[in-house]
């Protein structure tokens, strides 16, 4: 451990692999192709093989094949001994020189939780996700949706899926991210990106530490096809999200610490939606 936190921090000295490291921690648990973490960062193929063997040898990211490709991950039980081990030492017994990093026990309040939900556009997803959530448990959850470049309009399609739902979508609109951060902006408990391209790009940290957790899926308003098809596409988004949503209200969220949470939002994130049926 001695030598390996040196050589690790040594790694992500360097801004352009510190930049992929941030990336792939947001995209946790997904593994993601190398060519979209080059798109996204606007690096050479090359290079970022350089950058990803790099911290692979630091053990910070691991790589598994699909067929063809090769699809990295941070290594999570890695990084969380790096810095357990950081923050073990820096504080030297004294964890309230930590504290807005610590990790002991901290049960969430009795009261209701804030909710956000992001993906890119805020026209189907994201709203679905704010209509489950709000109908299911809006007795425990203050639930709320944004994009990080939202759509002058929500999607026809979604808000039909969410209407033969019986789902209200009167109160319904497009946000930005923007409305959610600064002093006047609700306090966070709970940040779900629900797309990709959301989970890419770098939003300011959130005020209060809320757990936080990446349920990427396809989008829906990308399908092709006929009308049918195009429908199909959003009901199967829609249903995805409800199970991964009912699981999420399952949990018992007034008692577990935010460790817990953590590790059971990323779970839930880790899961396929048909397992979790």
């Amino acid at each position: 451990m001695e030598k390996e936190i040196p050589d690790q921090l040594a790694t992500l000295g360097h801004p352009q692999r510190l930049a992929l490291f941030r990336l792939l921690m947001r995209r946790y648990p997904d593994h993601v192709p190398a060519g979209e973490l080059a798109a996204t960062l606007d690096i050479k193929a090359s290079t970022m093989s350089t950058y990803l063997a790099a911290l692979q040898r630091a053990g910070l990211v691991g790589q598994e094949r699909a067929g063809t490709s090769l699809l990295y991950a941070i290594d999570m039980a890695n990084v969380q001994r790096m810095f357990s081990h950081l923050l073990t030492d820096c504080c030297r017994g004294r964890p309230e020189l930590c504290m807005p990093l610590s990790t002991g026990p901290a049960p969430m309040p009795d009261r209701k939780f804030n909710v956000l939900f992001i993906c890119t556009g805020n026209s189907a997803r994201s709203i679905f996700a704010e209509s489950i959530l709000r109908d299911i448990a809006g007795d425990r959850f203050n639930v709320h949706s944004a994009g990080t470049r939202p759509s002058s309009e929500l999607n026809p399609f979604a808000l039909k899926v969410l209407q033969d739902k019986g789902h209200d979508i009167s109160a319904l609109r497009a946000k930005n991210v923007s409305e959610f951060s600064g002093p006047e902006a609700p306090g966070l408990d709970f940040v779900f990106t629900v797309c990709n391209q959301a989970a890419n790009e770098d939003c300011p940290a959130w005020e209060g530490q809320p757990v936080s957790g990446h349920w990427g899926m396809p989008d829906p308003v990308k399908a092709e096809g006929t009308d049918a098809e195009k429908a199909l596409a959003f009901q199967h988004a829609y249903g995805a999200l409800r199970r991964r949503i009912e699981a999420f209200v399952a949990l018992p969220v007034e008692s577990l610490d935010r460790i817990a949470l953590q590790s059971a939002v990323d779970e839930i994130g880790r899961t396929t939606p048909e397992a979790l049926a």
